[in-house]
């Protein structure tokens, strides 16, 4: 890999910012490891007696926020519910970022953006840095234009304090074929966690225990069938974080963690969207705590 990372301030800059792993580290130790998707889809807004527009998307976002605050340490808003209203309903994005950075909780957008050049600046722009309109913690990316793509922002993003998370091995069967291809007798997936593995070693700070780039992992998936084995003994030094998608509605146990990830189970962020937001909006702040307590339970196990 051929991008240089600055590790440290350059004289006369100010001091760097937080990192996101130091962040994500700060969210396990205060709320644990649980992640609430907020993932406004129609059939929700319906189940939640809300009309399928912008004013049922806003109330919907904020009040799931409002439940989500002081219980869970993390959320994911995705960022497709949104655009589907068009600039209206990106508008509510805005507010929901501008809101949760008001508060301790760390935001991951699911945007799964990723391409070259200048457009991945403008990305980079839009969710990352000093002007974004969508202010987030952590970007979730796609390397399928080629890896090294990602590099020259990963670099920014250490100097920003935001994160990345990177496709790596998704939940969902169709990304199979192409995640567990083996080229130079190693799947795509593997090579994506292990070239994370490398950059979180050369970008963490001093006694940080997570990397500020992450990989997105199915907690349904046949881990060793990707190549990706080795993540359930951990890793050393700075590990890299894994968001997981796949508990809950999609099948796998928060309880189960522990055996899904071995290890590697403290490094997850594990995600919940639909078995918490279906509880409604007054349920789901009991839905997040009960999600929370089994989560836990697992981790001890």
């Amino acid at each position: 890999m051929c991008v240089r990372f600055r590790t440290t301030p350059r004289i006369g800059r100010p001091r760097l910012p937080t990192s996101f792993g130091s962040k994500l580290s700060s969210a396990f130790d205060s709320y644990g490891q649980l992640c609430v998707g907020i993932d406004p889809h129609a059939a929700l807004l319906s189940e939640w007696g809300l009309s399928d527009d912008v004013s049922g998307l806003r109330d919907f976002s904020i009040r799931a926020l409002d439940a989500a605050v002081g219980r869970v340490g993390i959320i994911k808003p995705q960022v497709s519910f949104f655009e589907r209203h068009g600039s209206a309903g990106f508008a509510v994005l805005e507010e929901l970022a501008q809101m949760a950075a008001t508060t301790d909780l760390v935001v991951v957008m699911d945007a799964k953006r990723g391409d070259i050049g200048t457009t991945m600046e403008a990305y980079f722009d839009a969710w990352l840095g000093r002007t974004a309109p969508f202010i987030c913690d952590a970007l979730t990316v796609s390397p399928y234009l080629g890896f090294d793509s990602l590099l020259p922002l990963m670099s920014e993003c250490s100097e920003r304090g935001k994160g990345m998370i990177v496709l790596s091995a998704t939940s969902n069967p169709e990304g199979a074929a192409l995640q567990k291809a083996s080229v130079g007798g190693s799947t795509i997936a593997k090579q994506i966690w292990d070239g994370l593995g490398k950059i979180n070693q050369v970008t963490a700070r001093a006694g940080e225990t997570l990397g500020s780039f992450g990989a997105v992992i199915g907690a349904t998936l046949n881990l060793p069938g990707f190549g990706l084995g080795d993540i359930q003994a951990g890793q050393s030094g700075a590990s890299t974080p894994i968001l997981a998608p796949g508990f809950g509605a999609q099948g796998a146990e928060l309880g189960d963690i522990r055996r899904l990830f071995g290890e590697g189970a403290n490094q997850v962020i594990a995600s919940v969207s639909r078995s918490v937001l279906r509880a409604g909006a007054d349920g789901m702040a009991k839905a997040i705590e009960a999600a929370n307590a089994e989560l836990a339970a697992g981790l001890r196990a």
